[in-house]
């Protein structure tokens, strides 16, 4: 079956072109999807316009937005199997992993469906009986929606559900290595009863079947999530047209461990931190600062315990993490880690390619700990997005701050101290979107999710997310109006 949804319909690509999916835990055969090229991708955003300006969703009532939102959450746990198998096969990441994520998308979807009608806008108290102000919210309007290989659903997810519960029209291009679940999802929109032209689908690689998104005139939204130089490509693009823009750009998140933090909570929290899903996540702890008293005995914990982490594939019950989406991603890998070497980090763990049955096949790399490393190495300073952990060394609150904002990004940390008073003085002065006491990872649909400086420029999930997909207008009724005599 065609596997591009534009205005309603499916369909192959116009130059008849396809791409191979391969898993990476072994490189099996996943299936062959069409590939749009920009003429699609044109056509595509035409449906979007057409469905916005002339179509029933932009004026449909908030409640009924609102109610197909959750027939899609309830048609996800329907399917929750097939699209957790999906998504492990083109991600390489642990089923119940997915399984997990599929838990969320279905709960972010639930979320934005009550959102829909929960703040449709407010009375402005104006001093004046005969004048009503009203601030009301309308849709943006057509939305491209750019999403990653890491969490292909969960991140496609987070800009389809706001952006239907506001009425915006949307085309959505997800990463090329991993279509399948964004495949599944528009079968599900349909069944839901999305009207034609307000979901559309295309697949493929950035530069063909993305491009026209981000400079388009008939886009007035991109939201991207991914690299650091695509997104500043995309804002470039977009400012010719002045669209608005939301990129959530990844980060590299520091971790803070004070020498009086919980040892085997921050242990495990660490670990966690940076090698859930091979290191493959925005918000990833990859930079771990240790206060001076607790170093030595910490990183040898963390050591010991990182070199006996099980890799392995999506249904090998035994694994602890998967491999990396790809060959060209592993060797990017390899190379942050070989630089950090060079300018004077100390291999503690990993650094070498696995090999052994079921190991061979894959693009496997195994948690990875650079010691005694310092902020001007680039393995510290730019994102490997890989099961690398840098380990630097602090004293004081002071000292864990001015390395922990010395960064271009934002977007994550943590704290860990037992010492309340100390763990909030500190997390009140990094500049980072989101930060964990005593936790990491974790985050509720009602929270805000984005971050400070180059790790994006706007918010998803929680109210905010909704209002990333609105446009907020002030209405001012006179409804006793009479001449001013200005001009008399």
């Amino acid at each position: 079956m065609p596997d591009l949804y534009i205005d309603g319909s499916w369909r192959g690509a116009l130059d008849e072109r396809t791409r191979e999916i391969r898993c990476p835990a072994d490189g099996s055969r996943v299936g062959v999807v069409d590939e749009a090229g920009g003429k699609d991708t044109v056509e595509a955003i035409a449906a979007a316009r057409r469905a916005f300006d002339e179509g029933p969703w932009p004026t449909t009532a908030a409640a009924d937005r609102g109610d197909l939102l959750l027939r899609v959450a309830d048609l996800l746990v329907r399917d929750k199997d097939a699209l957790a198998r999906a998504e492990s096969l083109d991600t390489g990441k642990r089923l119940v992993e997915s399984e997990y994520d599929i838990d969320d998308i279905a709960n972010c979807f639930r979320y934005f469906g009550r959102q829909a009608t929960a703040e449709t806008g407010r009375v402005v108290e104006t001093g004046t009986p005969s004048v009503d102000s009203r601030v009301v919210y309308e849709p943006v309007g057509v939305c491209a929606l750019i999403t990653p290989w890491n969490y292909p659903l969960l991140q496609t997810a987070w800009k389809v559900a706001p952006a239907l519960a506001a009425g915006n029209t949307f085309v959505l291009k997800p990463s090329e290595l991993t279509p399948h679940t964004a495949i599944h999802l528009m079968r599900l929109l349909e069944e839901a009863g999305v009207p034609p032209g307000v979901a559309n689908l295309v697949l493929g690689a950035g530069p063909e079947a993305g491009a026209p998104l981000a400079d388009h005139p008939d886009v007035d939204l991109v939201s991207f999530t991914g690299g650091l130089a695509t997104g500043r490509a995309l804002m470039a693009a977009a400012a010719g047209t002045v669209k608005k823009v939301a990129l959530e750009l990844g980060g590299k998140n520091p971790n803070i461990v004070f020498a009086d933090a919980d040892f085997e909570t921050a242990v495990d929290m660490a670990l966690t931190a940076v090698f859930l899903h091979s290191g493959q996540v925005c918000s990833a702890g990859a930079r771990l600062l240790v206060e001076d008293g607790l170093h030595d005995r910490f990183v040898d914990e963390i050591v010991r315990r990182a070199s006996r982490i099980r890799l392995g594939g999506p249904f090998d019950e035994r694994a602890q993490t998967g491999p990396l989406i790809s060959a060209a991603h592993r060797e990017k890998v390899e190379a942050y880690v070989a630089r950090g070497l060079a300018e004077g980090a100390v291999l503690r763990c990993g650094g070498e390619r696995p090999t052994g049955p079921g190991l061979d096949d894959g693009f496997y790399y195994p948690p990875t700990v650079l010691d005694e490393c310092s902020g001007d190495m680039s393995v510290v300073r730019e994102e490997s997005f890989g099961p690398v952990l840098t380990v630097e060394r602090f004293s004081g609150e002071a000292e864990a701050v001015r390395l922990a904002n010395d960064t271009i990004y934002g977007l994550a940390g943590a704290v860990f101290s037992t010492d309340e008073a100390k763990a909030q003085r500190v997390a009140a002065r990094l500049r980072i979107g989101t930060v964990w006491i005593n936790d990491f990872h974790p985050y509720v649909p009602q929270a805000e999710w984005g971050g400070f400086k180059q790790s994006g420029s706007g918010r998803e999930l929680g109210p905010s997310g909704l209002a990333e997909y609105r446009e907020t207008k002030h209405i001012w009724r006179n409804t006793d109006p009479s001449p001013q005599g200005w001009f008399d």
